[in-house]
């Protein structure tokens, strides 16, 4: 998608909402490779056959892919993977054309973090990138009870969700922004390692 589209697209009074994983940020490989040397730590198995560039590792795949895991085991292999995660920042890729539009546009309109990452996690990665500062509000998964971080920024703000406009890549969380009242209008598809699709 063009500047130019966008510009068109994106008032003063529009609120700007950036998702991390996979579209500010592609951190895919961090979590795989912490995931891979938890479990290795904790079960001694090595998982690497189960590299895929085209889906994410997460802690919903642990029982999956483990027999017999405990929920102890579980526990630990995510404390261990929260621990490690740092070591593994270098796999990671920001995504420079959607932090340009970000930067451009904060000039105007403010903008928000939505994240369904805890916040620890989180800023380590904005830390890391130094862009944790170019936010005006930021929210974590540890900031709401329910599943929709969308609708958590717009009940936290008061905020019409006619004036959101969503930069997301999952497919289930753009659902659930429109679901918050967010039209489809509003929301950028972020695909295939950064492309942008309205």
């Amino acid at each position: 998608m063009s500047e130019e589209i966008l510009k068109n697209k994106i008032s003063s009074e529009n609120l700007l909402i950036f998702d991390l994983d996979g579209t500010l940020i592609n951190t895919d490989e961090v979590n795989f490779f912490s995931y891979k040397e938890a479990i290795q730590i904790v079960k001694n198995l090595d998982l690497t056959c189960l590299y895929s560039k085209d889906g994410r590792f997460t802690r919903e795949n642990l029982y999956s892919v483990i027999d017999n895991l405990s929920n102890q085991e579980y526990k630990k292999i995510i404390e261990i993977k929260n621990e490690i995660y740092y070591k593994y920042l270098d796999r990671s890729a920001l995504n420079s054309y959607i932090l340009n539009i970000k930067i451009k546009f904060s000039q105007k309109n403010k903008t928000a973090l939505a994240t369904n990452s805890h916040k620890d996690r989180a800023n380590l990665v904005l830390d890391y990138y130094k862009i944790k500062k170019f936010f005006n509000y930021r929210f974590y998964k540890d900031d709401y009870t329910n599943t929709n971080k969308f609708l958590h920024v717009i009940n936290n703000l008061s905020l019409d969700p006619n004036l959101a406009i969503v930069f997301e890549n999952d497919n289930n969380e753009i659902k659930k922004a429109i679901l918050s009242g967010i039209p489809d209008k509003n929301i950028i598809k972020i695909q295939n390692q950064g492309e942008v699709y309205v």
